[in-house]
Parts: structure tokens; sequence; C-alpha cells
């Protein structure tokens, strides 16, 4: 007969190696969940877009006039780019090519093409665009800013584009006033009362700000795209008086700009009149600088910026409309040409990444590379699938500084539609440059080598049939037709 004390012995016994399984099975189960959570925590972008910033508008490009200290700490800790470039010369089609991964010859919307009473022609549906793929992705996306891609309502609208959240101004013509009389949230136009008739209460860049920072407090536990596609320091030129005030007198001779100060066109695309140009133009870059510092600071206090790529660009060169005066600033610093160029200054931006523990602080790379690399990288990143039809190529090597995989472009392409019809190449070193394509199918190339002349002074077309016949070759090659944009009249 066994005794009661030995059952009781067999069964402590089988209870302690029960209990073991279970304490091994929940260790195990604990370190899968730990896998798990690694490997789903993939990092959060936010990708700063300035309005109209030259290529020399930041104190860590050479500017000389005025500083940007979030800016250039942002750089200090960071990866600059010397030769990045924008989409196209102008806002639209430049904001095209980064959301669609395809140059100018091929992305949908290759111009400014305004729809009215708001908006611009839409991006069609059935286009697949870097929000789209981050939100598949698992991404939460959020837009706050300038739009400029689809009228409210249209397929090309943010919210049909891959974005969960936007707020700010739809139409990019709308985006030209600071104090206007109304936003965007998401579906909804936000009437600001404090901007009615001349009021100015509301100063538009803040309150979008604000948003963007409310953004990052609700996503702070999950994986989110932010971009902000701010509209400083695009015309109309103007900052709050506490800042314009700092500024004031101190950057003369004054530039006075008379523009539109009333009537039914008042803040409906023309520019209000500014009697201190110059310095709304410096307390615009401050609004900015600060902005981006204070992005920086809530990365901080929400405990995410180590797990944050955070990248600073412009969407094209500087602009001289509403009173800016590049030359004054020398904003597009040594190069040529301004916005609607397709020499360097036109399309030249600067561009900062940051991402602390996989970006080394400090650093410049001379990679030469566009916004249509900006959706591979992004894919890339985020262990999304490329695809295969893009224009890009990633630089995520780059950012992590292995030059050794990272893969180059044969060549870089742009057109613009307006000023008579242009067409660029950069391949290599060298730089082509065609003009006024709409009015002479045969307008001579100009060829410039950019190791040798940066400001693009010397055209060395005759010099050099050989390289003058391969960009054309390509000026032809490198593009489709559009039904949508007059480009395409002309026959390649």
């Amino acid at each position: 007969m066994v005794s009661i004390f030995n059952v009781i012995k067999y069964r402590t016994q089988i209870l302690g190696v029960i209990a073991t399984v279970l304490f091994l099975l929940s260790c195990k189960k604990q370190d899968n969940k730990k896998v798990t959570q690694s490997k789903e925590r993939l990092p959060n972008i936010i990708y700063i877009l300035a309005d109209d910033l030259g290529y020399g508008d930041l104190s860590c490009y050479g500017q000389e006039k005025f500083n940007t200290p979030n800016i250039d700490k942002l750089a200090s800790k960071g990866l600059l780019f010397t030769q990045h470039y924008a989409g196209s010369t102008v806002c639209a089609p430049s904001r095209s090519a980064l959301l669609t991964g395809l140059h100018t010859g091929h992305t949908p919307i290759r111009g400014n093409k305004e729809v009215k009473p708001e908006g611009q022609h839409p991006i069609p549906d059935d286009t697949f665009t870097l929000a789209e793929a981050l939100k598949k992705g698992g991404y939460v996306t959020g837009a706050f800013g300038k739009w400029g891609l689809g009228y409210p309502g249209s397929e090309g609208d943010p919210l049909n584009q891959g974005f969960d959240v936007f707020f700010g101004f739809n139409c990019q013509r709308l985006g030209h006033h600071y104090y206007p009389y109304h936003l965007w949230s998401n579906k909804d136009s936000i009437v600001l009362k404090g901007n009615v008739g001349h009021k100015k209460e509301v100063y538009a860049p803040t309150l979008i700000h604000k948003q963007s920072l409310e953004f990052l407090e609700r996503n702070k536990d999950t994986t989110f795209f932010m971009y902000v596609p701010t509209i400083i320091p695009h015309a109309e030129l103007v900052a709050p008086d506490s800042i314009m005030a700092k500024y004031k007198s101190k950057y003369l001779p004054e530039k006075h700009f008379k523009g539109t100060d009333g009537g039914a066109v008042y803040r409906q695309g023309s520019y209000e009149s500014q009697p201190d140009a110059h310095a709304a133009f410096v307390a615009m870059i401050e609004v900015m600088d600060n902005q981006v510092g204070e992005i920086i600071d809530k990365l901080k206090t929400l405990g995410i910026e180590e797990n944050t790529l955070v990248i600073f660009t412009s969407d094209n060169g500087p602009h001289t409309e509403g009173g800016a005066d590049p030359k004054y600033f020398n904003s597009n610093g040594p190069l040529k040409g301004t916005k609607r160029d397709l020499y360097e200054g036109g399309i030249r931006v600067p561009m900062i990444a940051k991402w602390p523990g996989k970006i080394k602080a400090g650093r410049k790379t001379d990679l030469v590379s566009a916004f249509w690399d900006v959706f591979p990288t992004f894919s890339e990143i985020a262990e999304l699938p490329i695809p295969n039809n893009l224009d890009g190529i990633s630089f995520l090597p780059t950012l992590l500084n292995n030059p050794e995989r990272q893969k180059h472009h044969e060549y870089l392409y742009w057109e613009f539609h307006e000023k008579g019809g242009r067409q660029a190449v950069r391949k290599g070193d060298w730089k082509a440059v065609k003009y006024n394509v709409l009015k002479h199918q045969n307008a001579p190339i100009q060829l410039y080598n950019l190791s040798e002349d940066i400001g693009e002074e010397h055209n060395v077309a005759k010099k050099y049939p050989e390289v003058v016949k391969d960009m054309e070759g390509i000026l032809k090659e490198a593009r489709t037709q559009s039904d949508v944009y007059e480009f395409d009249q002309v026959s390649f």
C-alpha cells in the first residue's frame, strides 16, 4: 500500500515539473513577444519640406546675413548633402516627384496646373504614392502644411493618396497667404474667424505647426510618417509682429513691395504689400528654424528621438516673388539661377538627415541624389518592397555610411513647362540645359562641367560634341508623353 506521504511527495514532484514547464513556456512566449515587438518597431520618419528655400539660405550652407541655429544643429548631429536635387523647379511637380518616386519626365504632375476656385490638378487615383506604401506597411501617416496635388475631395486629395491625417492648405495658390480665411482639417474647411476681412490674428504656420506636434503626441507609441511641407519662406513675406520687430531696420537698404491690399481678389493668390521685405524674410526663416527645433525637442520629450529619422530639405530654389530678394541674401550661394530655372540654383537644394545611432554625426556627402530617391529609401527603411517602376535609387547606404553598397544614377532628368519649355540632364559631372524647347525644337544644348564650373558660367558645348550628342539622346529617351501638359506638343 502506498503511503499518503508518498502520494503527496509524487504529487508535489509532478506539480513542480508542470510549474517548470509552464515557466519555460512563459519565458519563451515573452522572448518571442520581445522579438516580435523589436521587429515591428520600425523607425519613425519625419520629412520637413521648406517652400522655396535656397541652397544658400541656411548658415550651415554658407548664409552669412542671418543664422539658422536649430537646422545647423540638425546638420552637426547628422548628415549634410551637398549635391541633392529637388523634383522640379516649382512646387507641384517637385512634390509629385517626391511622392511618386518618378522624375518629371514620368511623374503624373509635371506643372503648376490650377483648378478654380481652389486647388491644383490631381494626382490620378491609380498612382501609388510613398504615403500609400508606408501606410500599407503599418505606418500612421500625417501631412501638415501645403499640399498642391489635388483639389479638396478629388482623387488627388491627401486623404485619397495615403495620408490618414491632413491639416493645412490644400491649394498652393491660397497658400500664398499666411493669414488665410480657412485651412483644411482632413475633409473639413476650418474657417479662421480671426482673419476675417483684413484681420490678422491667426498666423497659419503657427497653427499648422501646433497640429503637427499634436500628431507626434498622439502617435508616440506607434510607428509614423510625418510629412511637413511648410509654406515658409515662400511669398507673401510676413511674420508675427513680435518676430518682425527684431529685424526691422537691420537689413538696409530695405526692399519695399507694393502688392494687393484690398478688393475682390484680396487673399485669393496675389501677394499683400510688404514695406520691410528683407526683415520679413529673415523673420520667416526664424519661425521655420524654431519650429524645426521644437519638433526635435518634442521627440526628445516623448522619448522617441533615437528611433526617428528626420530629414530637412526644400522643394526648389529661392523665389523672387512678393518682395523676395535672393541676390541681397545670396540665397543660391555659388549657384546660377533661381526658382523656374533648371540651372543649379533652381533645383539643387539643401538636405540634412539626422537619425541617432544610425547616421554618424557631423558628416557630409557629395552623393548625387534627388527627390525621386526618397520613395525607395523610405521603403527600404520600412522593410517594404520597392516598386519596380521607380526612377529613384535608395540612398540608405549613404545614410548608414556604407558607400561601398551605394548605387548611383546613370543620369538625372528634369523638364519644365513654363518659360518656353526647359529640359536639363545631369550625368556624372556633366550638366546639359536646354531652353525654349516649346518654341524651337532644335534649340541648342548648353553644356557645363560642374566639377570645374559649379556656377555654370562657361558653356563648353562646342568643345565636347560627343557629350552633347549623348545628352541629346537622354533628353529624348528619358521621358514619356502626358495627356495633360502642353510640353508634349513638341515632337522629340
